[in-house]
Order: structure tokens, then sequence, then C-alpha cells
């Protein structure tokens, strides 16, 4: 199995993505695998956060797996169900925590943006890849996180982006050696666990909704299946 599932006892749930001879690369198998999880925990009445981890601290994810054999039609059913990760992750009715060390490109980023919070660890590296090969993607989440001007600038050249950037930013409270990353995303999600659970569930609706985030990562997912099925999509020789 290429995740692995903890329940934490008051309500958290931990995914580690467990790939790490790929750097947690995501085929298709384990978005899969990724996605039916999360459909799975969002209609689970007593989940109270979940933390997004690694089995390694050498990546929480970079990006999709260009190892993967695919044809055309196989190109097309990956990204779609990169969309629909992108979609799950948004509407998970509860807050989500990334831990954020090693290699967090192309979809990792993605994924670190759409989660509610984020932990860095000290050997982060953090990167909008999508520019490089064309993809449209990266604009829909990182915008309302860092301001339109730095997203534009992370996003067109794609530079990786350091733990205390990262934090200057406004991505992280702090930065936490990579070893204990895990550890203060619990700790994080044990404090929101102590809250009112309806309460935390009301708030995070009203974030969405206030932020119009659904419509935006929405338009932003049609315009990344258009790009696959119509245009150069990925894989890319």
């Amino acid at each position: 199995m290429s995740l692995i599932r903890e329940r934490r006892d008051g309500g958290t749930e931990i995914l580690r993505i467990d790939r790490p001879d790929r750097r947690n690369a995501l085929d298709t198998a384990t978005l899969r695998l990724l996605n039916k999880t999360l459909a799975e925990l969002s209609d689970d009445a007593d989940l109270r956060a979940i933390v997004l981890s690694t089995t390694s601290t050498t990546a929480f994810c970079a990006g999709a797996d260009v190892g993967e054999s695919l044809d055309a039609e196989g190109g097309v059913a990956r990204m779609e169900a990169f969309a629909e990760l992108y979609r799950l992750v948004e509407h998970v009715p509860v807050p989500t925590i990334a831990v954020c060390v090693g290699n967090c490109v192309g979809a990792g980023a993605e994924i670190v943006a759409g989660c509610d919070l984020r932990v860095v660890g000290d050997n982060l590296k953090l990167a909008w890849a999508g520019a490089r090969l064309g993809v449209p993607v990266g604009p829909a989440r990182l915008s309302g996180l860092v301001g339109l001007s730095r997203a534009k600038e992370l996003i067109y050249t794609g530079r990786p982006v350091s733990p205390e950037e990262a934090v200057g930013l406004g991505l992280a409270r702090a930065v936490v050696p990579a070893a204990e990353a895990e550890a203060a995303a619990i700790a994080l999600a044990e404090a929101i666990t102590r809250q009112s659970a309806i309460g935390v569930r009301t708030l995070k609706e009203m974030f969405r909704e206030l932020e119009r985030t659904s419509e935006r990562i929405d338009y932003e997912n049609t315009r990344l299946l258009t790009f696959q099925r119509e245009g150069a999509g990925l894989p890319q020789a």
C-alpha cells in the first residue's frame, strides 16, 4: 500500500504517503487510493482533523510520477484523478494540515497550498513547477495565501521557496526540524480537536464560501483537464 492511515484518539486522521523510492511522486494508483480515502473521510461524522504526511522526511510529495508509463487515455485518467484530489482536499469538512518536509513540488505544492494549515520542516524545498511544462495550475490556491503579486512571481518562475521564506510568506508559523514536523502537525490538530466539532466544521464552510475557493478550484480544474485532453498534456518527452 502506498498510503498508510492512522486514527488518533480525539478524531485526528493521519494519512502518510508511502512511496519513498519515488519521493512520494503520485502515480495513478496512489492518486485513486488517496481520493477514495478522502471521500470516505468526508462522510465520517467522527472525524475532527486530517494530517497529510509522509513516511520519509526527504519528501512530502514530488508531484506527478514522471516515470509512470501512460498512453493518452491513461494521461487523461491520471489528470482527472489529480483534479479530483484538489477538489476533495478543498471539500473535506474538517481542517487539513500538511507536513511540509523535503520535496513539495508541483502537485505536492498544490496539496500544501490546498490544506488549511501547514507545518514547515527545516529541509523544505517548495516549488510550483507547472509553468515549465505549461501546466495551468497554481493560481487558484496560492494567490489567496501569499497575495497576487508574490503568487505570480513564484508560479511564473517556479523557483524554490526556502523554509524561512515560507514562514515569511505566512504559510506557516515557524520552522521546525524535519524529524519533528509530523509531531508538530499532530499537536496542532489536537489543539483544533479540543474546540467545538460543529463550530469548526461551520467555520471551515464559512471560509470556503467567503473566499469562494471552491469556484476558483473548479475553474482551474477545468483548465487543467482541457490542457490534458486538448493541449500538450502530461507526461511530456
